[in-house]
């Protein structure tokens, strides 16, 4: 974390919304993006990224700055999509892939998968993936954060946070291996 950013969470925790605006900014579409692809739904990432931003606030004179800025707020904002997670397993009891909306893929570390009908079938097989699976994916594989950070964002021990992102890996490999008859094209 710069200085600057520093001064900004500062300024932010003393109640100075333009402070807190200018970080909104910096860090919503980061936000957005994970929110996004951990739920399937533009419109309900969007209402959950406003909600993260509300709930940062509210909890900012309390955060510790130890903690990246950046990995706290996926932290919040995964709370949020488990909580909205929850509310829609009480209310509909329908798929996940029915429930997803086509979304193009923004650029990501996985965009090596060069061709649309890939970047299609790996988002499909990204919402078949357990929650925890496709969380843990999302958090290491497209937001990039450390394994340091993927146990304090999801509340997990070292050697958790390795077998479950291993466990996800094979399981995306072998669900990506049985759409293409067996073997995995690169």
């Amino acid at each position: 974390m710069n200085d600057s950013e520093q001064d900004l969470i500062q300024q932010a925790a003393r109640g100075d919304r333009q402070a807190f605006g200018t970080l909104v900014r910096v860090h919503q579409a980061r936000v957005f993006h994970f929110l996004r692809r951990l739920l399937g739904s533009a419109d309900e990432a969007a209402d959950l990224t406003q909600e993260t931003f509300i709930r940062a606030f509210q909890a900012l004179p309390r955060w510790r700055p130890e903690a990246r800025l950046q990995t706290w707020l996926l932290q919040i904002a995964r709370n949020a999509a488990l909580d909205a997670l929850r509310q829609r397993q009480r209310h509909v009891d329908v798929a996940p892939e029915e429930l997803a909306e086509p979304v193009d893929p923004a650029p990501s570390p996985l965009s090596r998968l060069q061709t649309g009908r890939d970047l299609a079938l790996l988002e499909r097989l990204l919402a078949r993936l357990p929650h925890e699976q496709r969380e843990i994916l999302l958090l290491r594989e497209v937001e990039g954060l450390a394994y340091d950070e993927l146990a304090a964002t999801l509340q997990l021990n070292a050697g958790t946070v390795k077998s479950r992102l291993a466990r996800a890996r094979e399981a995306l490999l072998h669900g990506y291996r049985q759409a293409n008859g067996g073997t995995l094209d690169d």
